[in-house]
């Protein structure tokens, strides 16, 4: 899609995005064009190993690069920030046997809402329902993948210099909602990410309590450029839009199984 944010609010965006994945990485391996964000602690995590293409890449030997540089992984994950660039290499990654999608960018419009009541918390209150949601979402998950895609959370706290995890908590004291927080005061910009809620708890508001929190929690802390992502195949996104957020750019994702 054609970007409807400005230029400058957009490059905010995208440093933040390249930076958060640079600093969360066990380690980078930097390519013309972009660099692949690798962590050899979580391999079955593809949030964790992946190719982040920021600039202009060669787009006939961008799959050969992702095979070398990911060769060790049974996936292959490339995001692509540059419209321009996606188009040049959506053909060859497709012939390549790559998957495309897109993940939306997300900007909220409007004042910060009241704080919603949920609760700032440490890893260990989201170990139980994470891994319960990851194996709802991904039936046959094996033992293994769930501890990846679980801990893979400690990483993220090098991904900003102010991350928070929060939790809207049911009446009879489970997790019932949660999500990450990424702020970066200094830049005024925030970012939130994969809010889930579990089974038992869906349709009861408990999203809604965590996402006004960390929306106000990002205002207090002087982030005025307060952003999400989300999958353009699903229907979250919608709720977003109605929970006062506007689709401003695109990010493109390739991925091979």
């Amino acid at each position: 899609m054609t970007s409807t944010a400005p230029d400058s609010e957009l490059a905010r965006f995208h440093r933040f995005l390249c930076g958060f994945h640079r600093r969360q990485a066990g380690r980078a391996v930097d390519f013309p064009g972009g660099f692949a964000a690798l962590d050899d602690t979580y391999t079955h995590s593809r949030g964790n190993n992946h190719l982040l293409v920021d600039g202009p890449a060669d787009p006939e030997t961008l799959a050969a690069r992702a095979d070398e540089l990911l060769g060790h992984l049974p996936y292959r994950l490339v995001y692509v920030i540059p419209d321009a660039v996606a188009a040049a290499c959506r053909g060859p990654l497709e012939r390549s046997g790559y998957a495309y999608s897109t993940r939306y960018v997300m900007r909220h419009t409007g004042p910060a809402p009241a704080h919603g009541g949920a609760r700032e918390v440490d890893l260990d209150a989201l170990r139980g329902p994470a891994g319960a949601a990851w194996r709802r979402f991904v039936p046959g998950v094996s033992d293994e993948e769930v501890h990846h895609l679980v801990e893979r959370r400690a990483a993220r706290l090098r991904g900003a210099e102010d991350v928070r995890f929060l939790a809207s908590y049911s009446e009879d004291g489970e997790v019932a909602s949660w999500a990450d927080l990424y702020l970066d005061p200094k830049a005024g910009i925030a970012q939130i990410e994969d809010l889930v809620t579990a089974e038992d708890h869906l349709g009861k508001g408990h999203a809604g309590r965590v996402l006004d929190t960390a929306l106000h929690m990002a205002a207090e802390a002087g982030c005025g450029l307060r952003h999400l992502t989300a999958n353009a195949s699903n229907w979250p996104h919608r709720w977003y839009e109605r929970k006062g957020f506007a689709i401003v750019d695109s990010v493109h994702v390739f991925e091979r199984a």
